[in-house]
């Protein structure tokens, strides 16, 4: 025995239910386009700093954090990741594929850095019990061996 759901306004729910999809169209293609405005800026920055070096952009920028990302970005992206990986990979191939997914023509300093941050996610995750490690990079270069990651295995 199903009991059937009456609405007192039919036309108000589904309504509603158009609305809230084109609202996520809507932020979703704007995601799009801040992504990329922000590979746009980061090109028009490199591109400015091969003729000035020491090119300042705004005073404030000493403060602001290159190549920032939105809150849980990392998480989601790193865990999303190590979901669709065959095989466990290093922070540094994951560094890699963020700058492609982000569109950053990144130097080794830059790698550096969001290594770090890669890093410092794959250890709160590690702390959570989300991602495990199951050794070392046997092939690596000059700067490895890295360690291996993948997503915890469940106890089902």
């Amino acid at each position: 025995m199903t009991q059937e759901i009456k609405y007192e306004r039919p036309n108000t729910v589904s309504g509603l239910m158009a609305k809230y999809d084109e609202l996520k169209q809507l932020r979703e293609a704007y995601k799009k386009e801040i992504k990329k405005l922000t590979v746009d800026i980061d090109h028009l920055e490199a591109s400015i700093r091969l003729f000035d070096p020491d090119a300042s952009f705004r005073a404030i920028q000493k403060h602001v954090v290159k190549h920032r990302a939105e809150k849980g970005s990392v998480k989601r992206f790193v865990l999303s990741t190590l979901r669709e990986a065959k095989e466990p990979i290093t922070s540094r191939r994951i560094t890699e594929l963020w700058c492609e997914d982000r569109g950053l023509a990144a130097d080794e300093a830059t790698y550096t850095t969001i290594r770090k941050r890669i890093g410092a996610c794959i250890k709160s995750c590690v702390n959570q019990g989300l991602i495990e490690d199951c050794g070392w990079t046997t092939k690596h270069d000059v700067n490895g061996p890295y360690k291996l990651w993948q997503l915890k295995k469940g106890d089902a």
